[in-house]
């Protein structure tokens, strides 16, 4: 049995459709305010291997709350780790590309230095160490720009907004790797999978859709196949503040991915998936 943290986000709501005979934990059963309960958590059912597929992800608001969210996303994965390694079963964590600042143009490699811009990002970073320090067989996924047909997310704000409006202004600065949220679903079922057989992969892997694009041409793709005439205006991220600050470049090297088996997936296909599922929903 594989026991799984998060019930309601958008990957975790992709794992119960590829994972039905998984167990979740929601906050009423896990809450990751409560780091002891999610160690207690996993050492009472004893699992197979444990995914955290939950997080702090109001990149915004951990600016101005950076102590509570450092609790969910570090003190928590931290706890369900050391679990983990008393147990000697894989510890799937997923992070984010926050934990790099987005200088250069290269894809960020999982071994480079990390300079997270803000509370978020920092958390997430406090986070990965926490993970590594605990000893156990782990895989620690950076993941970037994730979509579903779930929750909130940037193909359906996008929908909402280009239904109604005959143009958008979206930046065109912020080069990263869209990622849909069911294939980062499967790719940590494998990963679980194969640390069981292969511990000696422990480590950081880089998981994102291809090919890189701006959040402007993301738009464009979106409304190109959702069949919208809304057009598309390039602004710099100037243009556009937000209370944390973005990074500009979150290409991800993901190369590690063949240890797995795992290829980097195309975010458009995984995109039209999406649309009809949205299309399903609404009819």
């Amino acid at each position: 049995m594989i026991l799984i943290f998060g019930q309601t986000g958008q990957v975790a709501r992709e794992l119960a459709k590829r994972a039905p005979e998984a167990r979740f934990l929601g906050r009423d059963q896990a809450d990751l305010g409560d780091p002891a309960a999610c160690a207690r958590a996993i050492l009472a059912a004893r699992p197979a291997a444990v995914i955290n597929a939950a997080a702090w992800t109001a990149v915004d608001r951990a600016e101005d709350e950076e102590a509570a969210a450092t609790v969910v996303n570090a003190d928590a994965p931290g706890a369900m780790a050391r679990a983990c390694a008393e147990l000697q079963i894989p510890f799937v964590h997923i992070s984010t590309d926050y934990v790099f600042d987005g200088a250069g143009d290269r894809p960020w490699r999982p071994e480079d230095p990390t300079h997270p811009l803000g509370g978020y990002g920092r958390s997430k970073r406090a986070g990965e160490q926490a993970v590594r320090a605990a000893g156990g067989p782990h895989v620690i996924l950076r993941t970037s720009w994730v979509f579903s047909a779930h929750g909130t997310n940037f193909v359906k704000t996008m929908l909402r907004l280009g239904r109604d409006r005959p143009l958008l202004r979206v930046v065109c600065d912020q080069i990263g790797g869209p990622t849909p949220a069911a294939d980062i679903a499967a790719a940590c079922l494998t990963i679980a999978a194969t640390l069981r057989q292969r511990p000696d992969l422990s480590g950081i892997c880089h998981f994102s859709g291809g090919p890189d694009v701006s959040w402007a041409d993301f738009a464009r793709e979106i409304f190109r196949q959702a069949d919208l005439p809304c057009q598309v205006q390039d602004i710099p991220s100037a243009d556009y503040p937000t209370t944390a600050p973005r990074p500009l470049n979150s290409r991800l090297d993901t190369a590690g991915l063949a240890a797995f088996g795992l290829s980097r997936p195309d975010w458009r296909t995984g995109l039209a998936a999406v649309l009809h599922d949205l299309q399903e929903v609404s009819e």
